[in-house]
């Protein structure tokens, strides 16, 4: 332990709790991108039908921000899948629930409310 440092590990049932509730996230966000991805093709699918002219036509503008809101949502929730993967991995390989900016424990507060996280309530502001 170092001065200064909390020396608290996740417990054997808190590691479950957390891969629990890691693993129901990545199902969700898998679903998210499943349901994104097909609106997706079914916004192209449907563009494909209309004017290609956005500029004139007056559905254009609508389609076109439809598509990149769609498209903003899938980028998120694929992070988002990136994140949950990565804690998954930090879970397996021993360090998850360690801040990686300052080394000290995450709370397990913070954890349960954002199990992807990576640093701790202190070191947070300093990633955004």
């Amino acid at each position: 332990m170092v001065a200064g440092r909390p020396s608290r590990e996740l417990s054997a049932s808190e590691q479950g709790a957390l891969r629990d509730l890691l693993t129901d996230e990545r199902a969700s966000t898998l679903a998210t991108i499943a349901t994104l991805a097909s609106t997706w093709d079914d916004i192209v699918a449907s563009s494909a039908d209309v004017a290609t002219d956005d500029e004139h036509d007056p559905d254009g503008a609508t389609i076109a921000f439809e598509r990149a809101h769609v498209q903003s949502l899938l980028d998120q929730a694929r992070t988002r899948l990136d994140d949950l993967d990565h804690a998954l991995d930090r879970l397996t390989s021993g360090v998850y629930g360690i801040c990686t900016h300052c080394g000290n424990p995450i709370p397990l507060d913070r954890l349960r409310a954002r199990p992807a996280a990576t640093t701790c309530v202190a070191c947070a502001p300093r990633t955004r």
